[in-house]
């Protein structure tokens, strides 16, 4: 079987939330899973109230990479689906002290990355 990959490193998404989206969207076809994504950047299926736009942008991104990917590749582009999703811990992204309420904050980021295989 061919599988394709794409990867994000240090993207500027919470953990939690990209966690959440990928167990979402782990094994179904990759056309499906785009649309979930869309419906949640566009506002129009949430989950536990809450829509995740920036991490669903994120990863509609890494998606549409990794289909790019398979298609470079030879492989047939309406039988992927997503095999493995992923998300870890990244660096730490501490925001410059200042003299207000913020003083160095630790930015969110994760790795994350998205197989698709060809079925």
């Amino acid at each position: 079987m061919k599988t394709a990959l794409a990867k994000e490193t240090n993207a500027t998404v919470s953990l939690k939330t990209s966690e959440l989206l990928l167990k979402l969207i782990k094994g179904k076809k990759i056309d499906r899973a785009k649309k979930i994504l869309e419906d949640l950047i566009n506002r129009k299926r949430n989950l536990n109230g809450q829509y995740h736009t920036k991490t669903a942008q994120k990863l509609l991104e890494i998606v549409k990479s990794a289909e790019a990917n398979a298609k470079n590749k030879g492989m047939n582009v309406e039988k992927l689906f997503v095999r493995n999703a992923r998300a870890d811990k990244a660096e730490k992204r501490i925001f410059a002290k200042s003299r207000f309420p913020h003083r160095g904050r630790i930015g969110k980021s994760a790795n994350i990355e998205i197989v698709v295989e060809e079925r």
